[in-house]
Parts: C-alpha cells; sequence; structure tokens
C-alpha cells in the first residue's frame, strides 16, 4: 500500500519562556527556555549541568522541558567528562558504549578524528568514514536490544567550519500524518540493524565483531510519550524492513516515512560553540551530523541514556517479544 503523505506548514514564534518558578537550584539562578526550531527544540539560559546534576527541583523543571520540547541547548557549560556523566545519571542508567566504537566499555562515545598522534587523520581513515554514517538520518541505538531514550552530546574541539548537527521532530511528523497512517503506524513494527546503516556508507564498516554484537532489532513505529500522550514516528537509517510487509514494500513505506519526516522547513539545526551541551529524545527525533573540512579537528563526547519502562520501552516491542519476556 502506499503511503499518502502530505506536509502541512509550520509556524514559527520564537520567544522567551522563564522558569524561575520551577527552578530552586542552589545559586538561585532563573532558567529562562527560548525556542530555537520548527514547534520543537529550545536552549535553557541559567542553569548549568552540575546545578540539574545536584538539584532535585531544576532536574524536574528539566525534565518537564525535555518531555516537551525533546531537543535542550546548554550553552557556555564547563564540562568535563565527569559533569557530562553526573548530569546524564539524572535521567536514567548510562549505556555501554559498544564494541568498535571508541570508548567502548566506558559510559562515552568519543566521536572524533584526531588520531593517536594527535594529527587530524586523513580523509579515507575508518574513523572519517564512521563519522560519514553519523551523517546519515538515525536516532541512536535503535539497534540494541535496549532502545536509548536520552543522547547527550558536548562539544570538546570544533572545526571552524561546518560540523553542524540536524535535528527534526518525528513526533511533529506523526502528528501531521492523516488519521489512517498514523493507526496503520501504531500497529506495525519495523527491523533495525547496526549492519543495514554501516553498509550504506560501505560494505565492510560494521566489523564481524559488531555484527555478532548488535543482531536485528524489531521496534514498534510509533513510540508514544507515556508523559503526554503523544505518539512520534520511531525510525532511523537503520531501519531495514517492516514487518510483514514484502521486502520492497516495507522498505518503501520506510523511505517515504523518513522523507516526509525531514522534509525541508521542519528542522533545527545546532551550529556548534565550545561549551554546547545538546541533549535530545530518541523517542520523538531524528539527527544526522554535517559535513566539515576533512583537514579541520573534531571532538565530540557523547553519553546514551537508556529508555526504561517508564519511558515506554515496554511498550515498543511486538506482542509476542513481550510475552516471551
Amino acid at each position: 500500500m502506499r503511503a499518502e503523505i502530505e506536509l502541512l506548514a509550520l509556524p514559527f514564534e520564537p520567544m522567551c519562556h522563564n522558569l524561575a518558578g520551577h527552578n530552586d537550584n542552589k545559586g538561585g539562578l532563573p532558567m529562562d527556555l527560548v525556542p530555537m526550531g520548527p514547534g520543537f527544540a529550545a536552549e535553557l539560559r541559567g542553569v548549568t549541568l552540575s546545578d540539574i546534576a545536584s538539584d532535585d527541583a531544576a532536574y524536574a523543571a528539566v525534565r518537564a522541558a525535555f518531555e516537551e520540547h525533546s531537543v535542550l541547548v546548554f550553552r557556555d557549560q564547563e564540562v568535563t567528562d565527569e559533569i557530562q556523566l553526573d548530569f546524564s545519571r539524572r535521567f536514567g542508567p548510562p549505556e555501554v558504549t559498544k564494541i568498535g566504537s571508541q570508548g567502548t566499555g566506558s559510559h562515552f562515545v568519543i566521536l572524533s578524528t584526531i588520531g593517536p598522534d594527535g594529527e587530524v587523520v586523513p580523509p579515507d581513515h575508518r574513523l572519517v568514514l564512521r563519522n560519514r554514517a553519523n551523517q546519515l538520518w538515525h536516532t541512536d541505538s535503535s539497534f540494541k536490544r535496549v532502545p536509548a531514550l536520552t543522547s547527550i552530546l558536548s562539544a570538546r574541539i570544533i572545526p571552524a567550519h561546518g560540523g553542524e548537527t540536524e535535528y527534526v521532530s518525528t513526533r511533529l511528523a506523526f502528528e501531521r500524518l492523516d488519521a489512517p497512517m498514523r493507526e496503520r503506524l501504531e500497529n506495525s513494527f519495523a527491523w533495525h540493524d547496526y549492519a543495514h546503516s554501516r553498509g550504506q556508507i560501505a560494505p565492510d564498516l560494521a566489523s564481524p565483531e559488531e555484527r555478532a554484537a548488535l543482531p536485528p532489532q524489531c521496534w514498534r513505529m510509533v513510540w508514544r510519550n507515556p508523559v503526554n500522550g503523544r505518539g512520534a514516528i520511531y525510525l532511523a537509517s537503520h531501519a531495514y524492513a517492516v514487518e510483514g510487509m514484502e521486502p520492497a514494500a516495507g522498505k518503501k513505506l520506510i523511505d517515504e516515512l523518513m522523507a516526509f519526516s525531514t522534509a525541508p522547513g521542519t528542522g533545527y539545526m545546532h551550529q556548534w560553540r565550545k561549551g554546547d551541551v545538546v541533549m535530545w529524545d530518541n523517542r520523538a527525533t531524528m539527527h544526522r551530523g554535517r559535513p566539515w573540512p576533512s583537514h579541520e579537528a573534531r571532538l565530540m563526547i557523547r553519553t546514551t541514556i537508556s529508555a526504561t519502562e517508564a519511558d515506554g520501552a515496554n511498550t515498543m516491542r511486538p506482542p509476542s517479544s513481550q510475552a516471551a519476556e
């Protein structure tokens, strides 16, 4: 069946909201929320990662903003690995970095084009190819047995040009679909595979060890937020098939939904500055990195928080899988 998808225009009027009434952090600082994108994404001002990590009221205000806006920007942060991990833990259990990635076995994913000698690696280096794979639209960890709630990315070294991160709201995309398509997707399941997305860049980019450790996973195509009840299309470049559909028809549906969700004019492009930290809701967004000159260094550190039953993870597997667990 062909997906009948029509894109609607989204008005965007930025304004600043004061969250001081919801913030009781130690410094007593007002927390301002500034919308950044077309219907989603916001910058939080007047609060640090350490404030949020150490104060329950500050965390509650930020968590509410996260559930509502899906992408949160924090500027001018004094970021260390310890501060970032303390902040990340407020939102749930941190992932352990998978085999094959820089940072394997730790809670940090190191996204870098800097080699062991401190120099930028050549354009055909495996690190560059892995960064190129991150330039495909995706949500983090949909290829894992436990999907991700949120990712927290901090800018440590940034290029002078390019290297932005672009976000789209798959929640707003879901709400732009017609009712029959929304109902259809609520009861459909897609297969996600790390090797599938990496194969779009190079056939052997996913190593045999990664393929063995990360078998395909099947997830409902709509993730409904248990806090506000809003649904979001749950797809990524890792998705390759729809359960119960012929391969070509399933792939066509995935491609149409990906194109619809990432249509021009629906995204927020983050221009990185040193000290920036951005967190996003993997249940309700997709993102992609943008290119930068290959001779310029870039170092970003990511922590990723696993989704739990409280985040709706238990609703995402096919009924047979839920019964088996």
